[in-house]
């Protein structure tokens, strides 16, 4: 399976020359999520680990010379926006964005600084909050999430003039006040908002995805550090390059937690300035390179739920590659060929006969009572269940081949191969895929059943609630022994976890059989 295009990312935004903020945040921010950087600049400012000491404008029309380089020669897939400062950049940017129409387009709102300070006059908020109906995603803090709802309370935000008082709203001091003027912007100039409660001062750092009522929560929990320079803008340059390749904003945003939740563990690592010092924006790519001098493992990075997430969101084509896949279709509608269901239970009895040995593998290996008990009664089931099932639809066909095709083989040997090592981790991802790929796909099958569909009971298998039950348990188990693992041990899980999917598809894939080719 071919891989997804290196998503071409603009950031148009200021620099920091200390490297942490900015446009050079932005670019190591792209890089490290998958992305190709590209960079237009609207300020050059003087700053460093401490603050800004003083900013430099350059001509707008420059600043327009700049975009049109890149979007007259490249195709931008998509568009991260920080530090404009004045109107006529904001007009400026707005014009190009009306005239170019990128695909994606996130707006990191930079109005208010940490101290409090209004980075912006009266007349540039309001024209950066007359752009937001270009954008596709705001990512304000809080104090800026504050002026946005302020001027979402303004009959025409654009027309406040020059010298009057900035329109705001207080900051909110709690999760559902955020929550509550995200839901007023969202609505006022119809964008998704991220909103971010790291600021909020408590031990949990929530965010979530507000789109008009919609609403998606992902829970986090702080990472004591002061070295939170620059997190704004990366995480905003992430969420755009990921948005590129996910297409799918919840996906995105848990992605991207991850990441930068890993980078701000591991930021101690880069001893860059005395005063509030950067992520560590490639953390992740330096601990498997063996760069890392650092001892402490980064497995508090995110949460069981946020790693299987990733995991799952991360084999996106696969999971739509089984759907697409002719003895899927004709499963669903039960105009599957009676001979191709029937070769296809044949060679998963033989792959259950021996998946329930690898299943008794994680019950020798698993650390407490629980799991050990988890893993032999599936291994009992892949036996006495499912086989017996095999067995009414194959008893009596006659020319029932038994014989194991090479994809059979390929994902035993693979299983096989995980169960002969001693990491008990790295075997159980191996294994969830069969039960989660199974769980999803025989749900949404199941759904498309009939009276007299000629596989209800086989449908009826893995559309059990029972089989929900072991699936979601699958899961936390896998999750949680990720979240605990080291770094090298984790991505070892999530490699074998990705190649037993592949595996899958390939096992849906098998029948039925494509014709030969004629002979030239």
């Amino acid at each position: 399976m071919s891989s997804a295009p290196i998503p071409r990312v603009l950031s148009i935004a200021g620099t920091d020359p200390s490297g942490g903020a900015g446009i050079q945040a932005d670019l190591k921010s792209i890089a490290a999520n998958g992305g190709y950087g590209m960079a237009a600049v609207t300020a050059l400012v003087a700053q460093n680990t401490h603050g800004v000491r003083s900013i430099h404008v350059p001509p707008v029309a420059f600043l327009r010379e700049q975009l049109d380089a890149v979007s007259d020669d490249v195709e931008i897939d998509a568009v991260k926006i920080g530090m404009l400062g004045t109107t006529q950049i904001v007009r400026t940017v707005e014009s190009w964005l009306i005239e170019v129409r990128p695909p994606i387009v996130v707006l990191d709102p930079v109005m208010v600084a940490t101290s409090g300070d209004r980075l912006l006059d009266a007349e540039a908020e309001a024209a950066l909050a007359g752009m937001l109906p270009l954008v596709d995603l705001v990512t304000p803090n809080l104090a800026e999430l504050a002026v946005l709802a302020g001027l979402a309370g303004s009959a025409h935000p654009r027309s406040v003039p020059p010298g009057s008082a900035h329109p705001s709203s207080a900051p909110a001091r709690d999760w559902a006040g955020a929550l509550a003027q995200a839901r007023r912007v969202s609505e006022r100039w119809n964008v998704i908002v991220l909103v971010k409660g790291g600021h909020l001062g408590t031990d949990a750092s929530p965010d979530a995805l507000v789109d008009g009522a919609t609403l998606v929560e992902f829970p986090g929990v702080r990472v004591d550090t002061r070295n939170t320079h620059g997190t704004g803008c990366s995480l905003s340059s992430a969420m755009a390059t990921l948005q590129a390749r996910n297409h799918d904003w919840a996906a995105s945003l848990r992605q991207a937690k991850a990441w930068l939740t890993e980078s701000l563990l591991r930021s101690e690592e880069l001893h860059v300035g005395s005063g509030n010092g950067p992520v560590h924006h490639f953390a992740g790519l330096y601990a498997r390179a063996g760069l890392s001098d650092a001892e402490t493992e980064i497995s508090a990075a995110t949460t069981p739920a946020q790693i299987t997430g990733d995991w799952w969101d991360a084999i996106a084509g696969i999971r739509d590659g089984i759907d697409a896949l002719p003895f899927v279709t004709g499963l669903a509608d039960g105009t599957l060929e009676r001979d191709d269901f029937l070769a296809y239970l044949a060679q998963d009895a033989l792959y259950l006969r021996d998946y329930a040995r690898v299943l008794a593998r994680a019950s020798q290996l698993a650390p407490t009572s629980e799991e050990q008990a988890f893993w032999a009664t599936s291994a009992s089931g892949s036996i006495l269940g499912e086989l017996e099932l095999h067995r009414e639809w194959l008893g009596g066909e006659p020319g029932a081949t038994f014989e194991a095709h090479p994809v059979t083989t390929a994902y035993l040997n693979h299983l096989a191969a995980a169960g002969a090592g001693t990491s008990y981790p790295v075997l159980v991802a191996a294994l969830l895929p069969c039960f989660w790929l199974y769980q999803d796909a025989g749900e949404r099958l199941h759904t498309r059943s009939h009276p007299g569909h000629p596989y209800a009971s086989w449908l009826d298998t893995y559309a059990d609630p029972a089989f929900r039950m072991a699936t979601d348990r699958a899961i936390a188990i896998v999750g949680r022994a990720a979240a605990s693992a080291p770094t090298a041990e984790r991505d070892a899980m999530r490699r074998a976890f990705s190649e037993s999917a592949r595996h899958e598809l390939a096992f849906f894939a098998m029948f039925p059989e494509a014709p030969d080719k004629p002979s030239e």
